[in-house]
C-alpha cells in the first residue's frame, strides 16, 4: 500500500460513486424529489462502504449516512487510518433538475492528518484530487467573491462581505463551494452555520494539497476524526486573502 494508491483510490471511488449517482438521476427522474434524494444517499453510501470494506478492510470509515452507533464506534477513534466520506454532498441540489453544484467526498485521515482526498463533481464532469492538486488562480487586487449557502447564508458573512469589499455568490453543496475556490469561480468560502467532518474533509484535503488556506473562522486548525464529528465553521480562501478575512471576522465577533 502506498500513498499514491490512497490518492488514486479516493479519486476512483469518488468518481465512480458520482457516475452511479448520475445514472440514478436518469433512471429515477425528478418527479419525486424525496425518493430521488433517499435513493441517492442510500445507493452511494452502500457502494462506498462495500468498496472500502473490500479494498481497505483494516481501515475505519466515518460516513454521513452511517448509523449513530456506527459513528460512535470506539474503534474509529483508536484507528490510525479513517476514511471520511460524504456519499452525496448537496442532496437538495442533486434532486433539482439542471443543478450541478453537488458532490461526492472521499478523504483519508491518517495519524492526525488528512493524507488523501477527492471531490467528484459528477454533473460538472470533473474530480478534484490530491493526486494532482489543481493550481489555484492568482488573486488580483480588488473586489472578490465569497461562496455562501443558497438557502441560509450567515448574516455575519453578509456583513463581512461589506467590510472587506466582496460579493456573495450562492452555491449549493459545501464541496461545490470549496471546489469553486480551487477552480477560480470564487476566491473564498466562509461558513458558520454548522457542519460535520464529512462536509469538508475531502475538499479541505484537496485545498491544502493545492496550497489554499483552510481553517476554522478563528484561524485555528481544522481537526478530523473526533468523537464529536461536528465542525461548525470553516474558512477556505486563496492564501492572499486569508489574513484580511480572518481580521474582518475577528472585528465582527468582538
Amino acid at each position: 500500500m502506498t500513498i499514491r494508491d490512497d490518492h488514486a483510490l479516493a479519486a476512483d471511488l469518488a468518481t465512480e460513486a458520482g457516475e452511479r449517482l448520475l445514472r440514478t438521476r436518469e433512471r429515477t427522474g425528478f418527479a419525486d424529489s424525496a425518493a430521488l434524494r433517499a435513493e441517492g444517499d442510500r445507493s452511494s453510501h452502500l457502494y462506498l462502504m462495500e468498496s472500502l470494506a473490500r479494498l481497505r478492510p483494516s481501515d475505519s470509515v466515518l460516513s454521513e449516512e452511517a448509523t449513530r452507533e456506527e459513528r460512535l464506534d470506539p474503534k474509529r477513534l483508536k484507528a490510525e487510518r479513517v476514511w471520511i466520506v460524504d456519499p452525496l454532498d448537496g442532496t437538495r441540489e442533486f434532486a433539482e433538475e439542471g443543478r450541478a453544484d453537488w458532490a461526492v467526498h472521499v478523504a483519508l485521515w491518517e495519524r492526525g492528518e488528512l493524507s488523501a482526498g477527492a471531490v467528484a463533481l459528477p454533473a460538472q464532469g470533473r474530480t478534484l484530487t490530491t493526486a494532482e492538486p489543481p493550481k489555484p488562480p492568482s488573486y488580483e487586487k480588488g473586489r472578490f467573491r465569497i461562496a455562501v449557502s443558497r438557502t441560509r447564508p450567515p448574516e455575519f458573512v453578509q456583513k463581512l462581505a461589506y467590510l472587506v469589499g466582496a460579493d456573495l455568490v450562492p452555491i449549493g453543496s459545501a464541496g461545490a463551494k470549496i471546489s469553486a475556490v480551487l477552480t477560480g469561480e470564487v476566491e473564498a468560502y466562509v461558513h458558520a452555520g454548522g457542519q460535520y467532518e464529512w462536509d469538508s474533509a475531502a475538499p479541505v484535503a484537496v485545498a491544502l494539497a493545492a496550497g489554499v488556506h483552510a481553517s476554522r473562522i478563528d484561524g485555528s486548525e481544522l481537526t478530523y476524526n473526533q468523537a464529536d464529528p461536528s465542525l461548525p465553521d470553516i474558512l477556505v480562501s486563496l492564501p492572499e486573502l486569508a489574513t484580511s478575512l480572518l481580521a474582518g471576522i475577528r472585528d465582527l465577533h468582538r
